[in-house]
């Protein structure tokens, strides 16, 4: 689980255009029709996160052939036509509710026994109603029957098809599975919807999604849906930005009286989430509908609503961030079934928004938020992506909200915390960089620093580490300055949190080897290497959104324009002691030579000395504790990261 997140607030209206990834709802229900279509379709636009990526792997599983091109967003799915999905198969959905719903749906249709599993998050999530209609239909499916959740096995046998009734108040989800499996079945099928329908847009989307496969699928108002047999065809079909990922821009403009542009989505969009743009408009936003993108401005000051969201029910933790600074209450109801999502995603909001000092409540079906101060705090996100995302844009008023696990948010937008820095394209990271001779106290400030800002600790010296080893490994010789610079171009050093990996693989612990230690003062000596790593240090951290970086350079060279410089001392009798924490064998007098040295060499290097920058809060250390330091750090900071 990835370490807090700190969220930077904006510090003034910012006007930026911006598109966002795929839809994932759309990409989802393109890629499993593709796979059961008779030919060679072409999908562009595509998401790529772990729930699409769990959608291509399992058609890949049942025969489909896919070939795909993530980085640009291009798939290309040979489907298997009027052919089975055969078992003894097991299909992983991972986390992904809908690759999971859906999947169960169509492996009825197949033949032999196939298991639908996914990860805890999946297994917790009910799939009581589509197993119920399935076997009402003459399926074989097995639950477990405490929960009936996944692992789910199908005894698979096809299926005639015929008629069916299904809750509409539960999961848009189960009917949209239903849909997409009745072409395949012998006689297509008939859906009864029951009660009070929710996120109907879904079930729109799912239609139009099938009916560009070439299905046959009629719409009995207001009660249900008939599906024709018949299967799909192959057809080339353009995914548009998702909408869901685009609420999160344009409640960030809302917020701050800033104005976003959204690339890509419009009024004819066949996504019920673009709903909430209207939401904002009654909150006082100035929304503007273009051909081709939607434009909205925030206002000076945003009012409160009461609004029924269940038909674009993933945007209500994005509202309920909204709404903890409009100037009166907000309502939000309609959406009870979202206790079902991957979090309870009521009591998950109204118990955050408490956490971040806004007086929220449940109701039966939804929430009521009244707004007021708010105070800064670890957000707990329950492992759930809107829940991050939705905070992560509260916080960009509110000082000090920092994230937990917001690595979460790659089930379905991957890229979110870039996407949200870059509507401020002209803000610099956040960047504390501590530069100070050895035995100062760099590192062990650099990492208490970044745990109690919730930042990653960029550790360069592991880098220079990587290129000793590699070059070593590869019989590179270490004074042929040229060689040494072209191997560090080509490899590729991850730093991941403690782990840093070699064009790959683990690399944590065979970077420390005495050889390694001996020969990374000549690496670091080479000019060359060092350029190739700046230029890797400075992506890293954009990458990041900001970091923490501690050495002999970092705020004169590797990062000129850092948040805040420091320069660590501390007198050389106290680090003289550190290093002798350091060691087992300790001789004080030949320490103190040692850090002499060191401190000369350091400061007399051709390549990039140790020097204080001129814009660098000299810190020095010798009487201090960590803490002490670190509480005067984020004083410097002020109110940015303020705790």
């Amino acid at each position: 689980m990835s370490r807090p997140r700190l969220i930077r607030p904006v510090t003034s209206p910012f006007d930026s255009s911006v598109r966002v990834p795929g839809s994932k709802s759309i990409t989802n229900r393109a890629l499993l029709i593709a796979g059961l279509a008779e030919g060679r379709s072409v999908l562009t636009g595509v998401l790529d996160a772990d729930d699409t990526r769990a959608m291509a792997g399992a058609i890949a599983d049942f025969g489909a052939v896919v070939e795909a091109d993530w980085e640009a967003g291009e798939i290309t799915v040979t489907g298997i036509g009027a052919d089975p999905i055969k078992g003894p198969l097991t299909l992983n959905a991972n986390q992904s509710g809908t690759t999971g719903r859906f999947l169960l749906a169509i492996a009825v249709t197949g033949t032999g026994a196939i298991t639908i599993d996914g990860d805890a998050q999946l297994r917790d999530r009910p799939i009581g109603d589509l197993a119920d209609a399935l076997v009402a239909l003459g399926a074989r499916v097995e639950t477990p029957s405490s929960t009936q959740s996944m692992p789910a096995v199908v005894h698979a046998d096809g299926l005639t098809g015929g008629e069916v009734a299904l809750p509409g108040n539960i999961s848009s989800q189960f009917a949209s599975a239903l849909l997409m499996a009745a072409p395949r079945m012998l006689n297509g099928l008939s859906i009864e919807l029951t009660g009070e329908l929710v996120s109907t847009p879904y079930l729109d989307m799912t239609v139009e999604v099938m009916r560009a496969f070439g299905a046959e699928v009629s719409e009995v108002p207001g009660t249900g849906f008939v599906v024709a047999p018949g299967g799909y065809r192959a057809c080339d079909y353009h995914i548009e930005p998702d909408a869901s990922a685009a609420s999160y821009m344009l409640a960030a403009a809302a917020i701050t009286a800033s104005t976003v542009q959204l690339e890509g989505l419009s009024s004819t969009s066949i996504q019920g989430d673009m709903e909430f743009a209207e939401i904002l408009a009654q909150m006082g936003a100035t929304v503007r509908h273009h051909a081709d993108r939607i434009e909205l401005t925030g206002p000076s000051q945003l009012i409160g609503v009461d609004a029924d969201l269940r038909d674009f029910s993933d945007t209500v933790p994005t509202l309920a961030a909204v709404a903890a600074y409009a100037s009166t209450p907000t309502t939000i109801r309609g959406v009870g079934f979202i206790r079902n999502k991957e979090s309870d995603r009521i009591e998950a909001t109204v118990t955050e928004l408490r956490r971040v000092g806004i007086d929220a409540s449940e109701t039966e079906n939804g929430m009521v938020i009244n707004p007021g101060p708010l105070q800064p705090a670890v957000v707990q996100t329950y492992d759930d992506h809107r829940i991050a995302m939705a905070f992560s844009v509260l916080g960009l008023r509110n000082p000090g909200t920092r994230i937990a696990n917001p690595d979460c948010v790659a089930k379905t937008f991957p890229n979110f915390y870039r996407a949200l820095d870059g509507l401020h394209p002209d803000r610099e990271p956040l960047v504390v960089v501590i530069d100070g001779p050895a035995g100062a106290g760099k590192s062990t400030v650099a990492k208490a620093i970044a745990d109690r800002l919730g930042l990653l600790v960029l550790d360069t010296g592991a880098m220079y580490r990587a290129v000793a080893h590699s070059a070593i490994t590869r019989e590179v010789d270490l004074s042929d300055w040229d060689a040494v610079g072209d191997l560090t171009k080509v490899l590729r050093i991850e730093l991941d949190g403690s782990t840093v990996l070699i064009d790959g693989a683990d690399a944590t612990q065979v970077i420390r080897t005495a050889e390694v230690s001996k020969a990374v003062s000549i690496v670091a000596a080479n000019p060359r290497v060092r350029a190739v790593l700046k230029n890797q240090q400075r992506s890293w951290m954009v990458a990041q959104g900001g970091g923490v970086a501690e050495g002999r350079d970092m705020g004169t060279v590797v990062f000129p324009n850092a948040t805040l410089k420091i320069f660590m001392t501390a007198a050389i009798e106290e680090r003289a002691k550190r290093r002798a924490a350091e060691s087992i064998d300790f001789d004080y007098d030949a320490a103190v030579a040692d850090l002499q040295r060191r401190d000369e060499v350091d400061s007399s290097r051709a390549v990039d000395p140790l020097a204080e920058a001129p814009d660098a809060v000299v810190i020095d250390s010798t009487n201090q504790s960590v803490d002490q330091i670190v509480d005067h750090v984020v004083d410097l900071l002020g109110d940015l990261v303020r705790p």
